[in-house]
């Protein structure tokens, strides 16, 4: 790309931006090295990048590459045979661990598989592992840049020696300013030239001798070294030299190392910047609610919402921009300060950028070409140096443009023709329009005349466009009108800011009539757009409110086919149990009663007899079953009539009709069951034979009138079961009963035990027991009363 280009367009602005999101030195070189490439590979690979890192950061929030450093100088000596410094090998050290620690995150998220990043896995596959590299200077050098003690035994040894030494020649410099006191300008022990001294005044410098190293400012102290402690200050001096050698040594060694693993490390640095770089492309996106386009080859652009990205998002005026298919050239008309540039800028901006890897202030949906190069010719660059007009500057640069465009080539043109007589500056305008669409590139342009509003409708892949102007606020909006040419509103204005009626009128007379046509035709196509606009929304909004009725519908209706399906089968798996429970419990009862009239010569307890005829009356459903038939009954001919035999089509059973109740519904008696059944669920049997009734006759007890032998309280809750409990004794005991039969079941056995503490306390029982094998077992207390 063209350097002059990139910095017309403000492209260095963008790298600034994106420099400040990075965490190492190494990056911000990348990103300052950052252009645009023209090739469509390239781009799409360095957009997937900054997508992956969008992914990253989405999902984990942050990456850890910290401790990272520019290296490759400290590499390149060792490589020479140099000695690196402590602080160079700590540096190194580090931006290994940095590697590391970033190649251990990635790893983690290829593990997961929670989110897809090739690119990031196979960098991380080309880092070098230098682990042992790491540990062997962390072993030697501390966080501080610091050769550690433990670095080798040698080392170790010295620096006791040397530690001990610097004791000892400081307690007896101290015993010095302890006894001496006020012959010392202050009782401390300092160094000078990296030899132990005291402070001396001036007047007793020959009272301690020794070696004088230094003197104050004003020359009233003297920093002494005493002669009891020259020799053991040599010896401090003899031990930090062999210290010095011996980390020279530890340098040395950990210098031939480096120079070992130099080229991996070059390899590292290289990686760990690029990707220090992409990470930083992303958190500028993020920053700027910027997204990643797709990109095409065919020159079609497409800016959902686009914003200039070095506006501030909350004054920045969005537009939707799409050109480079059927139409390859956009002129922009209208005022000045209405936004034309801008709309330029951010057009070709958008292109570099996304062409850079960079994401785009645009929403999702957005698609960019990829263009080879990248012209614009915009702003006012007279010089006065070089003796040049404004309209020769611009001759200049679209002359070089000129020469170089093609058909992949992108052109932005501010002002065209501007800076010289209108009629022949249009002329020129329309001309170089031409010739620039005519050889298949995208261009956008912006100009002031008025002969240029025609320009789209007389060539086809050219559309008009202007930036809308609110004549009552006196400004722009800043909003991109494509299809609609702009107008200069200068009378208009005039007559807002108060210039007199006739003066308006008496302009307007010098307009010509094709003038005063386009301006009528601008006023109806913009009038027409703003309706058009309207119905457009209103259209949407009636659109999405019948999307999401319909919608809601389709799931209401979905829900209810589940739900009426589940309570079907649910229906019909209780009828089916209910029959089948009823059916045997009446097969139970019809034996127990056959085997009591085989056994009529032995005693038929009374409670036995109510008991089954209980048992007979509870097989049949507690309440009508609405079970859905296999088929529609036929509508009967015959008027159903008690007596009559019918089918229960639901059942499959015969039954005889007894009486009509309410709701349509008849009492049918089937087999030794009556039922409920509606009249659509019954079929009319036209009748054969007479059929055998089975009548079952309840035996009543020998006393009482509406007072049975027995209270049954199966199923009852206890507190009800202790109230009918005490109001059927004291029944029975009006009746004269001298025996009494409860039948409380056995189940738990809390009702029995509930009853039978109530018959201990009351003073009319005479006595009570469990029932006989025959008369009911543990589930009946047979009563004695007084």
């Amino acid at each position: 790309m063209d350097p002059r280009v990139l910095k017309t367009l403000e492209f260095d602005k963008i790298r600034d931006g994106v420099t400040a999101h990075c965490t190492s030195v190494l990056g911000r070189s990348r990103i300052s090295e950052l252009v645009p490439s023209g090739d469509m590979a390239e781009v799409k690979a360095l957009l997937e990048e900054t997508d992956e890192a969008l992914a990253i950061y989405r999902i984990r929030g942050n990456v850890p590459m910290g401790g990272l450093f520019d290296i490759r100088p400290y590499a390149k000596r060792a490589q020479a045979g140099g000695v690196l410094g402590a602080v160079e090998l700590m540096e190194t050290a580090s931006s290994i661990r940095a590697g590391r620690i970033l190649r251990q995150f990635l790893e983690a998220i290829g593990e997961d598989g929670e989110i897809d990043i090739p690119l990031f896995l196979a960098k991380k596959e080309e880092m070098p592992v230098l682990t042992a590299l790491e540990h062997e200077i962390n072993a030697c050098i501390d966080d501080n840049g610091k050769v550690v003690d433990s670095a080798s035994s040698a080392l170790r040894s010295i620096r006791q020696q040397l530690r001990a030494q610097e004791g000892r020649v400081r307690d007896k410099l101290e015993q010095y300013t302890r006894n001496n006191a006020k012959m010392l300008s202050d009782s401390i022990v300092t160094i000078r030239n990296d030899r132990y001294v005291i402070p001396v005044k001036q007047e007793y410098r020959t009272h301690f001798g020794g070696i004088v190293h230094d003197q104050s400012s004003s020359g009233q102290t003297l920093f002494i070294e005493p002669d009891a402690v020259v020799q053991a200050n040599n010896e401090i001096r003899r031990l930090k030299m062999k210290e010095h050698e011996e980390i020279e040594r530890i340098l040395r060694m950990l210098s031939e190392q480096v120079q070992g693993h130099s080229h991996e490390l070059f390899i590292l640095i290289r990686i760990l910047g690029d990707m220090d770089a992409v990470l930083a492309k992303a958190k500028y996106g993020m920053a700027e609610k910027a997204t990643i386009p797709s990109v095409n080859n065919d020159g079609y652009i497409r800016l959902v919402k686009a914003r200039h990205p070095l506006i501030p998002r909350e004054e920045a005026v969005t537009n939707t921009i799409e050109f480079g298919r059927e139409t390859t050239a956009i002129v922009i008309t209208g005022p000045n300060t209405g936004g034309k540039t801008v709309t330029l800028k951010t057009v070709g901006l958008c292109m570099l950028m996304a062409q850079a890897g960079l994401p785009i202030p645009v929403l999702e949906g957005s698609e960019t070409a990829v263009f080879d190069k990248v012209f614009a010719d915009i702003g006012d660059e007279q010089s006065i140096e070089q003796s040049l007009s404004t309209f020769s500057s611009h001759m200049v640069n679209i002359v070089g443009i000129l020469e170089r465009f093609d058909e992949r080539s992108l052109v932005l043109f501010d002002e065209l023709g501007s800076g010289t007589d209108p009629q022949e500056g249009a002329a020129l305008a329309i001309s170089i329009l031409d010739e620039v669409h005519g050889r298949g590139a995208r261009v956008m342009a912006t100009t002031h005349y008025p002969e240029l509003k025609a320009y789209g409708y007389n060539r086809p892949g050219v559309v008009n466009a202007s930036v809308e102007f609110d004549v009552e606020t006196l400004s722009p909006t800043y909003r991109l009108l494509i299809g609609v040419p702009g107008r200069s509103n200068a009378f208009e204005i005039s007559q807002r800011l108060g210039l007199p009626e006739h003066i308006i009128r008496h302009a307007k007379t010098f307009t010509g009539e094709n003038r005063h046509e386009v301006e009528t035709m601008i006023t109806s196509l913009e009038a027409s757009r703003v309706q058009a606009e309207k119905d457009a929304e209103e259209t949407a909004r009636v659109r999405r409110e019948s999307e999401a009725l319909r919608s809601d519908l389709e799931t209401r209706l979905s829900q209810y086919e589940t739900k009426k399906e589940s309570l079907e089968e649910k229906a019909r798996e209780k009828a089916k149990k209910i029959v089948e429970d009823a059916r045997r419990e009446a097969e139970s009862v019809i034996s127990e009663l056959r085997a009591m009239r085989l056994n009529a010569g032995a005693q038929v307890k009374e409670h036995e007899l109510i008991e089954a005829k209980k048992r007979l009356e509870g097989a049949s459903p507690a309440e009508p079953l609405h079970k859905k038939a296999k088929g529609k009954a036929k509508s009967p001919k015959h008027e159903l009539q008690s007596g009559d035999e019918v089918k229960v089509i639901s059942y499959g059973q015969k039954g005889t009709l007894i009486e009509k109740a309410a709701d349509g519904e008849w009492l049918v008696q089937i087999g030794i069951l009556k039922m409920r059944i509606h009249e659509t669920d019954l079929q009319w049997v036209k009748p054969e034979k007479a059929k055998e009734t089975v009548t079952v006759t309840n035996v009543r007890g020998r006393s009482g009138d509406g007072v049975k032998l027995e209270l049954d309280l199966r199923g009852e809750r206890y507190e009800e079961a202790i109230r009918r409990t005490e109001k059927y004794i004291d029944d029975a005991l009006l009746s004269n009963y001298p025996r009494v039969s409860i039948i409380h079941g056995k189940g738990t056995g809390a009702l029995r035990e509930g009853i039978q503490k109530y018959l201990r306390r009351h003073p009319r029982v005479k006595s009570y027991r469990f029932g006989e094998a025959g008369e009911g077992g543990f589930g009946v207390t047979i009563v004695e009363l007084k």
